[in-house]
């Protein structure tokens, strides 16, 4: 397997860094920048995504004809990882969760042009922002939701109607589309199914926004309220019982694209942390002159490309029609350690700078936290690895699928 980058994917990935370094990072520093829950201002995002749309560096996952680039999976490698240099990067580029992940599988999912002109075409072009709404709370869904799923979608003529309660939903605030996974039998297997609504439809409610040690994305995780939402037969998505197919056909590639930004986040702290030790002095040498400092690069640097490659191996699988179960979950494990461990060694290396707010790395330090759990806790992802060791032996490491 050869990951060299094809030169037009390469291109495009240096002009995203050239954007980012350019556009992106010098917005960081401006106090101004940022809005009440630590994140860039709409009116500024709005902003700099026309100027990424006129760069032409839009919707990297997404059809040419529907106004995206069309990439393979490992162009969103070098892609999505580029642009989260900047903890502002993603959602200027619109490859930021949860709209990234919905609007891969509505593209695969829509049965036609004119259901991805409603619910999908919004969202691409940056008019409008999507959720994804499945956890609930205890006694209801987590890991996992075909067993524990307790929100009810029941079947009265040609509509559904909701009842019960979900949380920790990401985007919930400023979302206009949303999809919803709700249980329609008892079936074991194909007990839920999944359906699209919109902000103004009656008979839900967002009950709170979750405060959370943060920073916060633009509209937050919120904890929401069914309470005879009715929902067309025609905006089910595939057939009833399909909802678990929805999520994985969802959250297969979605976790993997939070491992390419998190590579990015975690290379900014080290590009932090190196300047700073370059420059920075004590006991009459350097910082980086350190034996000790040294070590503690280089350890990161490693897990980095470690990182890189797990990831590229997944995104390499899935673009030969795999379905790199087992890929996704080890650069999901990995990639979050990491990035945690970058976060933290960076500020442990740029001192009392590092946990103030004259850098980033407080802010990505509090941001890495959730790596560990969101689309899967870590522990989660083992089991996954576990079961894949017990079933296939050595096998387990076989070349490709």
């Amino acid at each position: 397997m050869d990951f060299t980058l094809p030169p037009e994917i390469d291109s495009l990935r240096l002009q995203v860094r050239d954007f980012v370094e350019r556009e992106v990072i010098p917005l960081e520093a401006d106090p101004e920048s940022y809005n009440e829950f630590d994140n860039i201002r709409l009116a500024l995002c709005d902003e700099m995504r026309a100027k990424a749309r006129t760069a032409g560096l839009w919707a990297p996952q997404m059809p040419k004809s529907r106004g995206g680039l069309e990439l393979p999976l490992v162009g969103w490698a070098a892609f999505y990882e580029e642009a989260n240099r900047s903890i502002f990067g993603p959602v200027t580029l619109n490859c930021q969760a949860p709209d990234d992940g919905n609007m891969s599988v509505l593209n695969k999912v829509l049965p036609s042009d004119e259901m991805k002109d409603r619910w999908l075409q919004p969202i691409i072009d940056g008019e409008a922002r999507s959720s994804f709404v499945m956890t609930e709370p205890h006694p209801g869904s987590g890991s996992d939701p075909g067993g524990m799923m307790l929100t009810r979608a029941e079947k009265r003529g040609d509509r559904y109607v909701v009842h019960g309660r979900k949380w920790f939903i990401s985007g919930a605030a400023v979302a206009s589309h949303f999809i919803l996974v709700a249980r329609t039998s008892d079936d074991p297997r194909r007990g839920l199914s999944a359906f699209l609504y919109h902000r103004d439809d009656p008979g839900w409610r967002i009950v709170r926004r979750i405060a959370n040690m943060g920073p916060d994305e633009h509209g937050g995780v919120c904890e929401l309220e069914f309470d005879g939402l009715e929902i067309p037969e025609d905006h089910r998505l595939l057939e009833e019982g399909d909802g678990l197919r929805i999520t994985q056909i969802r959250l297969g590639p979605a976790r993997l694209t939070h491992c390419m930004r998190w590579l990015g986040l975690a290379k900014r702290c080290m590009e932090i942390a190196r300047d700073y030790v370059e420059e920075r002095e004590a006991f009459g040498s350097r910082l980086i002159d350190h034996e000790s400092i040294q070590m503690m690069l280089g350890e990161i640097a490693k897990d980095i490309q470690i990182g890189r490659l797990l990831v590229m191996n997944a995104a390499w699988t899935i673009d030969r029609g795999g379905l790199a179960r087992k890929e996704v979950s080890m650069a999901k494990i990995h990639v979050a350690d990491t990035l945690i461990k970058a976060a933290d060694t960076a500020i442990q290396l740029c001192g009392a700078k590092g946990y103030s707010k004259d850098t980033v790395l407080e802010w990505i330090y509090r941001y890495a936290r959730c790596a560990k759990l969101v689309d899967g806790a870590s522990e989660v992802h083992k089991m996954v690895l576990s079961r894949a060791y017990r079933k296939e032996g050595n096998d387990f490491w076989r070349w490709g699928e």
